[in-house]
């Protein structure tokens, strides 16, 4: 935030300084949202990576194209079991609402989405075909600043069919 040098001189709301003041209040946090929607993207990116980290099989030094497809599909099935929960929660008693309705509609849309990029134009993950990058996802401590060291690949159905 900056300084107020003489707070006395900032009584008229058009004057210079305080303008001035308010532009660098703006400017201050406009920076901060974009700070808040980097975290937030890399916070996602880091769950998806350290996802397709955890299902790796041990010992596999790299993923041949049927595991690859097999692991996706896992991945885009990964919000089933929920969906499921979900729907058998609405459907005990006479509720005409739906209960955890926003929850659902999120999960849908992810889903969807997601299974319209990989159908499509790729999906966006790690490349578990390639040997140095499965070395890389091993020895990643889980950390968001380490996720440069990461090539991201689009990898669609039509490639690995």
């Amino acid at each position: 935030m900056p300084k107020i040098s003489n707070i006395e001189k900032l009584k008229h709301p058009n004057s210079r300084k305080t303008i001035s003041l308010a532009k660098k209040m703006l400017k201050n946090e406009k920076k901060n949202n974009n700070k808040i929607g980097t975290h937030i993207k890399q916070n996602l990116i880091g769950e998806k990576i350290l996802w397709f980290r955890e299902r790796i099989p041990e010992g596999c030094v790299v993923l041949n194209k049927e595991q690859t497809l097999e692991l996706i599909e896992t991945y885009l099935a990964r919000f089933d079991e929920e969906l499921e929960q979900i729907s058998l929660k609405n459907s005990i008693g006479r509720r005409t609402s739906r209960q955890h309705a926003s929850r659902e509609d999120v999960i849908n849309i992810t889903k969807k989405r997601e299974c319209e990029e990989f159908a499509t134009c790729g999906l966006e993950m790690p490349d578990l075909m390639n040997v140095q990058q499965m070395e890389v996802l091993r020895n990643w401590n889980g950390e968001l600043r380490f996720l440069q060291h990461f090539k991201l690949r689009r990898i669609a159905r039509k490639h690995l069919t």
